[in-house]
């Protein structure tokens, strides 16, 4: 048993059931996250019993875990995988991450053995508009501000790793092209991890003979880089390298496709990744382990943590609570699809995380209106909540609804939420972990406890491997976001129906849609069916072993929005960050 040490609760005086008390959102999460009573990295790798010479410390509160350690686990029993997720999102919020670590700290105050896993922040919604990936509230990991800015350093050593590859190619072509790369079908773009639309398309090697030979280029977002997803996917060093080298950076002349190894490019890249790959251990308020690595978006790339994070945990930890980015349409397919089939992980059960603000918008109530009573609304919104969960029961994963509940949501609409539920088999807790910390999801962790213990997981994929990637692209869009069907152009056809002969069939599919709804159009919310899935182009990431469709208008390079949250960031006179959250 862990007890529960230090951290930051408020007192039960404090506290308003199922609701906001007004002490507590008068505080930002970065002020809460400022009183948390941290504990030295080394007493936390303690209780998990990682010794001394396995950390390397980032400060304080800060370490990285040693990779001969972590293999050392190797012979050590799995602990339980817990995936949370969530209903479609919207802008009245869900409350994963928050979720996440308030539902560890919970199930470490119940007595169990717990550690929360998670993404690292990009940057790019930092300084946009969705904000980090820290939780909120009180129910947070700390230290707060440098994971959701530049943390360990992992993100500029994937995105350095990723413009080191695209430094030598144009440095090939420059000095003979001696693998006849074709200019003009060179497929590897640049990343920056910023939200940047003027990066979007560029020319680049403007300037004369000195610079090179003009082409036109691309930025994508960090979190969007096949190195990302290697990064987030390999099994060890030796792994990392391998799938690096097998990246398709482009075709020559011959259309036949020119790899990173072909450049000898992949050594250079896992020396800038060898302390990155590195899991990073912190602390959630409450003083329990979160380890956080890898940080891909679940709407235009996979949307899990590391393989390395996550099997380590498995065996620190008798319960490994992790998540996968936005709703169970994406971040939960993918995490099943890709990352569990992959990895060789068979998950215990799944939370869904829902409100019923976000599931009243989805019952087609304007933003305006959340806080007043719509049990009709409520009935309506539960259509995308029934879906999500009819797809994780496709998965043969069991699972648990968590409705985080503010003070105005009303009996009669968690009733409305408790019946469709349980036509799926799935028990409704009302959690406020946000306002109260892990004891105010004790209730969800003994339910999550049962969930598991009753050994009911069949996990299995949606496809076989073997299925043609046609077929694969039509299942999900058909099964999971039950389209009538998939469509595309003849070039689009043509290059799927060549990625299955040169070999790469037995991929899996990465779909990157809009995060907003079912469909490609993010204004249909609720539970659209009967709608087409149109695919704009194909991408193929031999190093990550998957095949990225690109649906509808979704971007790889996100914008800021036209008031960005960078406007209200600062450092004050006595060099604290402000207005971060």
């Amino acid at each position: 048993m862990w007890p529960r040490v230090g951290g930051l609760v408020p007192e039960a005086s404090d506290r308003l059931d199922g609701g906001f008390k007004a002490r507590v959102t008068a505080k930002s999460d970065i002020e809460i996250a400022r009183e948390a009573n941290a504990l030295p990295i080394g007493e936390i790798a303690a209780r998990l019993d990682i010794p001394e010479e396995a950390l390397s410390p980032y400060g304080r509160t800060k370490a990285k875990l040693g990779m001969d350690f972590l293999q050392s686990l190797s012979e050590r029993p799995d602990g339980k995988l817990i995936l949370v997720t969530a209903i479609t999102p919207t802008p009245a919020g869900e409350g994963k991450t928050t979720t996440s670590v308030g539902l560890t700290d919970a199930l470490c105050g119940i007595g169990k053995k717990a550690i929360v896993c998670l993404r690292e922040p990009s940057l790019g919604p930092c300084f946009g508009s969705k904000g980090g990936a820290a939780g909120g509230g009180y129910a947070q990991v700390i230290p707060m501000e440098d994971i959701n800015l530049h943390f360990t350093g992992d993100f500029h050593a994937i995105g350095a790793a990723h413009n080191l590859l695209s430094a030598l190619i144009d440095n090939h072509i420059n000095w003979g092209n001696a693998r006849e790369i074709d200019p003009r079908r060179i497929s590897w773009r640049r990343v920056v991890d910023m939200n940047d639309r003027a990066l979007r398309q560029v020319t680049v090697s403007l300037g004369g003979l000195g610079n090179g030979y003009p082409r036109e280029d691309g930025y994508d977002i960090t979190v969007a880089s096949e190195v990302m997803a290697i990064f987030c996917l390999a099994e060890d060093l030796q792994d990392l390298q391998r799938r690096l080298g097998n990246i398709i950076i482009g075709y020559d002349r011959r259309r036949e496709p020119v790899t990173a190894r072909d450049l000898s490019a992949e050594g250079a890249m896992t020396a800038l990744l060898k302390d990155a790959f590195e899991p990073n251990l912190v602390q959630t308020l409450e003083n329990n382990p979160a380890i956080i690595h890898g940080g891909p978006f679940a709407n235009i790339a996979h949307g899990c943590n590391s393989v390395v994070a996550t099997k380590a945990s498995l065996k620190l930890a008798d319960y490994v609570i992790t998540e996968a980015g936005f709703g169970a349409d994406l971040g939960a397919e993918k995490f099943f699809d890709i990352k569990c089939r992959k990895a060789g992980l068979r998950p215990d059960a799944a939370v869904l995380v829902a409100t019923l603000r976000a599931l009243k918008l989805h019952g087609g109530v304007a933003l305006g209106d959340l806080e007043q009573e719509n049990v009709a609304a409520v009935r309506r919104g539960c259509a995308n909540l029934a879906r999500h969960l009819r797809n994780l029961r496709t998965f043969g994963v069991p699972s648990v609804v968590a409705v985080n509940r503010f003070s105005y949501d009303t009996d009669a609409e968690l009733e409305a939420v408790r019946a469709t539920a349980s036509q799926y088999g799935s028990e409704v807790i009302v959690a406020s972990h946000w306002s109260e910390g892990g004891q105010g999801a004790e209730a969800l962790a003994r339910s999550v406890v049962e969930t598991v213990e009753g050994g009911h997981a069949q996990f299995a994929p949606l496809y076989r491997d073997d299925l043609p990637l046609w077929q694969k692209i039509r299942t999900i869009a058909t099964h999971i976001y039950e389209a009538e069907d998939i469509m595309a152009d003849q070039k689009v056809r043509d290059q799927i129906r060549r990625l299955g002969k040169q070999g790469y069939g037995h991929f899996p599919i990465c779909m990157a849609k809009t995060q907003y709804s079912f469909s490609t159009d993010p204004q249909l919310k609720g539970a659209p069916s009967g709608h087409q899935v149109p695919i704009r182009e194909v991408r193929l990431l031999a190093g990550a072993e998957f095949v990225v469709v690109i649906c509808g208008d979704i971007m790889t390079m996100p914008g800021l929005p036209r008031v960005p949250s960078a406007n209200s960031i600062t450092v004050n006179e006595a060099g604290e960050i402000e207005g971060l959250f």
